[in-house]
């Protein structure tokens, strides 16, 4: 989402802040939805939301990680943890204040970080404490009590950070983190958290780019690369040899034809293939209509090493001109079997399962796809008043698909395709970040 876009969300979520919602008894949509036979809905924790209409306190939910056996759910007024060790019956555990908007969440051993995204209004608070007027960057949280994490250190930055990527350093005992601020800044942002004391949080150094980075993927193990979307492309970094993680040696710039707002770019778990998706109109439009062009509504394949691409997938589903959606959050299987499996999450068309093995001939496996949210009225979907709903990311994440869905709360999956067989087990996922390469 551009500056501009989220400045103006920003402005319409002061306006219709409210209570804090509180979790309500599940509802019968996630089970209904439509979807393919081997999507099966599993547990889920409904908290209704809205950004237009002020339900729940236009308290959306955005994206997640995950730590052992509890998921990190951020949204536009903090975050909530999740315990997800039954995945048919996930429980609320707690949820922490902090009111700047998007509030992308990572986490690592005791330590969440959260992007506070746009400029702090007068009277923010976050955990309890104010925050001074103008302050955009990272917030850091020890959640050694996940009944009561604490806020313990924040993180100025020039442009705010509209995304953060975790880079696990831990040869030196730190977090390493890389901000996005989505424009009009240029480049990444390197932060520095102790993990022995995260209250000395402090930025390093900017990574330049030729572009904005809305968001990094990063791939350690034997490919030790990093690619950040933004603008009509991405850019993409070596963090070995002659880079590391604190000064990435940049490889190449890749612009793609009819793109305008590079949104995510992450690696298959072999380093070989670099996947990346963007969001014309910022989220807020209807951009996967029949009429729509096959790019916006693309995740697209790259050679890793050569930026060359290898191929596209297009949504095969047409959405109406009342649902919001392009290709959002995603992230690929660990499968030790050579397959290439997305799973995406996709704003108003839902949650898709993708086979990429072959890049240039990828297909869908499986899907979610919910009916239309019926329109409030507003200014998006060419001003046909859609909803801003829908599936703001899905993840795979120890053989079931967590899906953090804006205006309902946190839905989960089980995939029965037998193209994830054997999958690998994580002690913990944030999703821009893959810990280790699969040959």
């Amino acid at each position: 989402m551009t500056r501009q876009r989220r400045l103006v969300l920003v402005g319409a979520v002061a306006i219709l802040m409210a209570a804090l919602v509180v979790a309500s008894p599940a509802g019968a949509g996630h089970d209904d939805d439509p979807g393919s036979g081997n999507l099966h809905p599993m547990g889920h924790i409904e908290e209704p939301a809205s950004l237009l209409t002020g339900a729940g306190g236009g308290n959306i939910h955005t994206d997640i990680a995950f730590w052992g056996k509890h998921a990190f759910q951020g949204s536009w007024l903090g975050f909530n943890i999740r315990d997800v060790s039954a995945p048919g019956n996930p429980k609320h555990v707690s949820f922490t204040s902090c009111t700047g908007n998007q509030g992308d969440v990572v986490v690592f051993e005791n330590v969440l970080v959260r992007s506070w995204n746009s400029p702090a209004g007068i009277g923010a608070t976050c955990d309890g404490e104010s925050v001074p007027e103008g302050f955009e960057g990272l917030h850091v949280f020890d959640i050694s009590d996940l009944d009561d994490p604490v806020l313990v250190g924040s993180v100025e930055l020039e442009c705010g950070s509209h995304t953060a990527t975790a880079v696990p350093d831990v040869a030196n005992d730190r977090l390493l983190v890389y901000s996005n601020s989505s424009g009009p800044c240029l480049g990444i942002d390197i932060v520095d958290v102790p993990l022995g004391n995260p209250a000395a949080a402090a930025f390093i150094r900017t990574e330049p780019a030729d572009r904005d980075c809305h968001d990094t993927g990063v791939i350690l193990g034997d490919a030790m690369m990093a690619a950040c979307a933004g603008d009509d492309g991405y850019a993409a970094w070596t963090l070995t040899g002659t880079g590391s993680l604190v000064d990435p040696d940049f490889l190449y710039s890749t612009t793609i034809p009819g793109v305008g707002i590079g949104h995510g770019a992450s690696f298959t778990w072999d380093g070989e293939v670099l996947v990346f998706v963007h969001e014309p109109g910022g989220g807020v439009q209807a951009n996967c209509q029949a009429s729509s062009p096959d790019a916006d509504k693309s995740a697209f394949f790259f050679d890793a090493a050569t930026g060359a691409q290898l191929g596209t997938w297009v949504l095969p589903r047409p959405q109406s001109d009342i649902e919001n959606c392009t290709i959002h959050n995603f992230n690929v299987v660990p499968v030790p079997n050579g397959n290439y499996i997305l799973v995406s999450g996709n704003y108003q068309s839902g949650t898709s399962v993708v086979d990429f093995s072959d890049p240039a001939n990828a297909v869908e496996i499986a899907f979610s796809d919910p009916p239309p949210i019926p329109p409030p009225g507003g200014p998006f979907c060419g001003g046909l008043g859609c909803e801003i709903g829908g599936v703001w990311s899905s993840y795979w994440y120890n053989n079931f698909i967590y899906e953090t869905n804006i205006t309902e709360g946190l839905n989960v999956f089980r995939f029965s395709g037998n193209e994830t067989a054997g999958a690998l087990r994580l002690d913990h996922l944030n999703p821009q970040t893959q810990m280790f390469t699969i040959d």
